[in-house]
């Protein structure tokens, strides 16, 4: 992982998601803050009647776009991971996994010192083994929708 943050100009990228929450965490979100802002009112008056509302409502719209900000990008150089960044040239390998293997990979057995960006909405994730020996972080796991693609895009940018 680069220490410094790369340079924001414009490059063109192989491949490019966000990670958004699913259109059911929105309703849901809304429900539990009315149940809590009920809770707080009790049938009082004044800023109490009003307040819990407006607070909590506008919170539950900001919990799922906050939850669904992470962008994943593979550039001409680097795997991008919202601010991680991971130079092309240290990818020893990618493996795409369906939900199985995901869970395999983070479970038990999985290793301290992994770098995983995972959202348990979304199915599939890569695994991208590293061959840095400066950096102790063996792997990272990158939740996505396309696992497929995403693998294929960070071995052919790496190739390249």
């Amino acid at each position: 992982m680069t220490p410094e943050p790369s340079a924001r100009t414009v490059t063109p990228t192989a491949y490019a998601e966000r990670l958004h929450a699913p259109w059911w965490m929105w309703p849901a979100a809304l429900g539990v803050a009315s149940l809590l802002a009920a809770e707080i009112w009790m049938g009082s008056d004044g800023v109490r009647a009003w307040l819990p509302f407006v607070v909590l409502l506008s919170l539950s719209a900001l919990l799922p776009w906050w939850l669904g900000r992470i962008k994943v990008a593979v550039t001409a150089t680097e795997f991008q991971v919202d601010d991680a960044r991971l130079p092309l040239a240290v990818i020893a390998d990618v493996v795409a996994l369906d939900a199985d293997g995901k869970r395999e990979v983070l479970g038990v057995g999985s290793h301290p010192l992994a770098f995983v960006v995972q959202r348990p909405w979304i199915k599939g994730a890569v695994q991208v083994v590293l061959d840095d020996p400066a950096d102790p972080t063996p792997f990272w796991v990158v939740s996505t929708r396309d696992p497929v693609r995403l693998a294929t895009a960070l071995l052919a940018a790496r190739g390249s």
